[in-house]
Order: C-alpha cells, then sequence, then structure tokens
C-alpha cells in the first residue's frame, strides 16, 4: 500500500507541475484583473485549460496515494512538483535552466529522499473527530486569510507572490485533509456515504479557494517567488495535519538529525533555485 502511495503522489506532482506551469504561462498573459474576473478572463486561453486538466488530473492522483499511505508521506512528495514545474518553464518559456539551476534540482531530489527514508511516516486513521477539525479549521482558515491581508498591504510583486501561494499552500494542506477523510468514507460505506459528509463538499470548496489564490499569486510575481512557497508550505502544513488530525508520526530521536539535515538540503536547494532562475518564467510577450 505504501508502494502504491508512493507511486500516486508522484504521478499527482507530475501532473500539479504540468498545471502549474500551464497555468503561469497563461497568467503572464492577464495584465490586470483579479479573483473572479482574473478566473473569466483565463477561461479563454488554451493553455489555461491545460492547466487545469493538470490540476484535476493531480487530484486524483492524490486521492488514491491519500487512501494507500498517510498524508505525511503523501504531501511531501508532492515538493517534486517544484523542480518538475521549474523542467516543464524551461522549454515553455523559451529559456534555459544552468547548470547551477540542475544542481539544485537534484539537491531538492536527495534531500526530500533523507528527509523521508529518515522520517518513515507511518501511522493513519481515515477519520477525524470534530473536537479536532474544529480547531485546524479555526487555524488554517484564519492563516489562509492573514496571508492575503499581508499581500493586499505589500508593495512588492515577490511578496505578493509568496503570500498569496502561501494562503493556497495551506488551503491545498487542507483540501488535502478533507479529501483524505472524505475518500476515506467512500472507500468504506461507498458512494452514499461519500455524498453526504460534510467533508466531500469541504474540499470542494477549499479546493476551489487555494485554485483563486494560486491564480492570483501566479500572476502577481514570478514562479521562482510563489512555487516554492506553494510546494514547501503544503508539505509543512501536511504533515502537521496529518499528526493532529489522523495520530501519523515519524521518527524521532537521533533520527531527527538525518530528517534536518534532508530539510535543510530541500531549502538552500529552494533558495538557489530563487536565485538562479529568477526570470525564467519572464514570458517574452
Amino acid at each position: 500500500m505504501m508502494g502504491l502511495a508512493v507511486v500516486f503522489a508522484v504521478l499527482g506532482a507530475v501532473s500539479n507541475a504540468v498545471g502549474t506551469a500551464f497555468q503561469r504561462k497563461a497568467a503572464s498573459t492577464v495584465d490586470r484583473g483579479g479573483g473572479v474576473r482574473l478566473l473569466l478572463a483565463l477561461a479563454r486561453r488554451p493553455a489555461w485549460s491545460i492547466g487545469i486538466a493538470g490540476v484535476v488530473g493531480a487530484a486524483v492522483f492524490q486521492a488514491l496515494a491519500l487512501i494507500n499511505g498517510p498524508m505525511a508521506l503523501v504531501q511531501p512528495l508532492f515538493i517534486l512538483e517544484l523542480p518538475f514545474a521549474l523542467l516543464l518553464a524551461v522549454p515553455l518559456m523559451h529559456r534555459r535552466l544552468p547548470a547551477e539551476g540542475w544542481w539544485a534540482v537534484g539537491a531538492v531530489v536527495a534531500g526530500l529522499a533523507v528527509l523521508l527514508a529518515s522520517a518513515a511516516p507511518s501511522g493513519s486513521r481515515e477519520q477525524a473527530s470534530m473536537a479536532r477539525w474544529i480547531p485546524v479549521l479555526a487555524l488554517t482558515l484564519g492563516a489562509m486569510a492573514a496571508a492575503v491581508l499581508l499581500a493586499r498591504s505589500a508593495s512588492s510583486p515577490l511578496l505578493r507572490a509568496a503570500a498569496l501561494a502561501s494562503a493556497a499552500a495551506v488551503g491545498n494542506a487542507l483540501t488535502a485533509a478533507l479529501l483524505k477523510s472524505a475518500t476515506g468514507r467512500l472507500a468504506d460505506a461507498g458512494l452514499p456515504a461519500f455524498l453526504t459528509a460534510w467533508q466531500t463538499y469541504g474540499f470542494a470548496l477549499t479546493g476551489v479557494l487555494a485554485l483563486l489564490l494560486l491564480e492570483n499569486a501566479l500572476q502577481a510575481g514570478p514562479l521562482a517567488a510563489s512555487q516554492p512557497a506553494l510546494t514547501i508550505g503544503d508539505a509543512a502544513v501536511s504533515l502537521l495535519l496529518g499528526v493532529a488530525l489522523f495520530d501519523e508520526s515519524i521518527r524521532t530521536g537521533w533520527w531527527l538529525l538525518p530528517e534536518a539535515l534532508g530539510a535543510l538540503l530541500i531549502l538552500w536547494a529552494v533558495v538557489r533555485l530563487t536565485r538562479v532562475v529568477p526570470h525564467l518564467v519572464d514570458i517574452v510577450r
């Protein structure tokens, strides 16, 4: 089951990378507008349609992965979306990835492998009580609102993109938690239980909200600002939600040392990527 979770999660990362890269290409062609108006403008662009297909495919793979494994394993694997998205952006945006970028991409993969091998996420239950859901919903929705307010008051495009992407990351993590619970009901009790579960409508709403935030983040600034915040934030918040909601666990003790080294390697690689490819996705109009 863990093997299937890994396979589906990697496929989801690839599909999500396709979605992000093509959505960024489409968003870069829209000069003005935000919110629903932005979505209406993007809907007329073929690149955005390809991006949405990638997002839908990623959701399917994500659901399959969450059925077969813990959030603490599945969601961090979506960090692979970052190197996949950059590799896809190279031909899309008619740019070349410098040698330092290739090293950074390799470091992301190596750091993730060290982190997950050391942490060995395990244990998971499909449902959580409302006593756990209520504070989680309050904290995650509150964090998203705070990030949006920060983006509205920021003058820097980089800060706006990072803040909106961070809000989208929290939304994605919350969506994953709700999706895991809803698909668990589907697997256990069938379609009627799935359709009557509040989590089903919860993940639909948070998923749309996260998508809207992502579209605005992609328009607000370069992918180098939004993508790291999106992928790393999603993984970190998802791990916390897995522990808080579904009693998932990771190895502690001396294992914390290689886990920290893996996390630092990922962080270094992401910072390098933001420095060596700052103009990678500046599309030529």
